[in-house]
């Protein structure tokens, strides 16, 4: 680890200058009278969520969508319980799933190492919420509970139809079970932020404005009221409201459920999703339009997927030759990028590795993945990006081409980067 890692074992220079300065009344005058500094740049938007890499998503739908066959599909296993009846799944399933990158295959047939670790995502699979889960029905409050426990939500939807497989509403709609999981979701945040406004205001009745302590708290109230007005009057869910990094703060202390990223993953026959046609599908993408723009919206099957995972390797080029195109790599990027994670590689004979961060993450604590003493004891980092290795071919080319940098504490990770690290003792 020490030799993939390129250790500094001498702290860092430090140079110390000894020669005094002194500044006239004249030269003070002038140094006050100077024009203010330029704004700096943009400030960076904060990002919605937890602040950590470990993230995870959930799937969730009304019942009998296929969430669970999904999950076993995803995770290559039989944990989630499928079965032709409400509520088959009540405690959550978990698993961590590869996320597929060929750049990742590409540093692998380069540095042939003897371990290859990839970039993982957790999923959970959650139980079916039905309407009224909000107010309890159905063990809803221990499964929305188990909504709020994940970072973000592939929001499972149904657009199939088949004797064989009940729906708990009766008929096959998704517009109608979208808009029950997403009414669910916001009445449940309703019931939280009133909660917590009435505790907040009955805590800051005496708050005055003579201190930082009483303005804080009176922003704080002010913003939770302005996410009260984004759920109830404005009809949004809180992912989808402007916020300033102030306010972001404050709605990730919430831990709201429609505050998550969502992925729409629309199932289908396996006949409509090879001919690529849907009677749902331009209605869907219509609701998700006007509800909540922006949201990434994926058709696939389960019912493909499930047959393809049966297959051998060979079985299941031919199928996809054929038009059988799997999409659980696309899903999982997906659900990667909704959480706003990247990922950074550390490449050797030893050891080809992915490690996921978040967005916007600095080199120190991108090092402080690692181990806390890269962060702690950070020197700089050796960077190169995925793409001059790839055009140049090998680390010492990077090298001799002067794309090779040498990155300390502001630096900014950038999805790609190759690092080495380089830490005091």
């Amino acid at each position: 680890m020490i030799d993939r890692f390129r250790f500094c074992r001498r702290p860092p220079l430090v140079l110390f200058l000894t020669r005094s300065f002194s500044f006239s009344a004249t030269s003070q005058a002038k140094a006050r009278k100077m024009p203010p500094k330029k704004a700096s740049a943009q400030e960076k938007k904060t990002l919605l969520g937890r602040p950590s890499n470990n993230l995870r998503i959930g799937i969730v739908g009304v019942p009998n969508v296929g969430k669970s066959s999904f999950f076993n599909v995803l995770s290559n296993s039989d944990l989630g319980k499928a079965a032709n009846f409400p509520y088959a799944t009540i405690n959550p399933e978990e698993a961590r799933i590869p996320v597929p990158d060929v750049r990742f295959e590409w540093l692998c047939d380069l540095y042939k190492p003897a371990s290859r670790v990839p970039a993982f995502l957790t999923c959970i699979d959650i139980a079916g919420l039905t309407a009224g889960a909000s107010t309890g029905a159905g063990l809803g409050n221990a499964f929305l509970s188990h909504v709020r426990a994940v970072d973000g939500i592939f929001q499972m939807v149904r657009a199939f139809d088949d004797p064989e497989v009940t729906h708990v509403e009766g008929e096959v709609n998704p517009l109608r079970d979208m808009e029950i999981i997403q009414t669910e979701l916001r009445l449940k945040d309703i019931e939280w932020v009133e909660k917590h406004i009435e505790g907040l205001k009955r805590s800051g009745r005496s708050l005055g404005n003579n201190n930082l302590a009483d303005r804080a708290r009176k922003e704080e109230i002010a913003t939770v009221e302005k996410v009260l007005k984004t759920l109830t009057v404005d009809n949004k869910d809180v992912r989808k409201g402007e916020w300033s990094n102030k306010e972001i703060e404050v709605v990730n202390g919430l831990l709201l459920l429609t505050a998550k990223p969502v992925t729409y993953l629309v199932n289908l026959s396996e006949a409509d999703y090879i001919r690529k046609k849907n009677k749902w599908l331009p209605k869907i993408k219509g609701w998700i339009d006007t509800n909540n723009p922006g949201d990434p919206l994926i058709p696939f099957s389960v019912e493909l997927e499930e047959r393809l995972a049966a297959l051998s390797e060979e079985d299941k080029v031919a199928a996809q030759n054929e038009g059988a195109q799997g999409t659980m790599g696309k899903i999982m990027q997906a659900g990667y990028a909704s959480l706003d994670l990247i990922r950074y590689f550390t490449c050797g004979p030893d050891e080809v590795r992915a490690w996921t961060i978040r967005r916007s993450t600095k080199a120190p604590q991108a090092a402080g993945v690692i181990h806390s003493d890269f962060e702690n004891k950070f020197v700089c980092g050796e960077i190169m990006s995925y793409e001059d290795l790839k055009e140049y071919g090998s680390e010492a080319a990077v090298k001799a081409a002067g794309k090779l940098r040498q990155q300390g504490k502001p630096y900014e990770m950038v999805d790609g980067d190759i690092a080495y690290w380089k830490s005091g003792a």
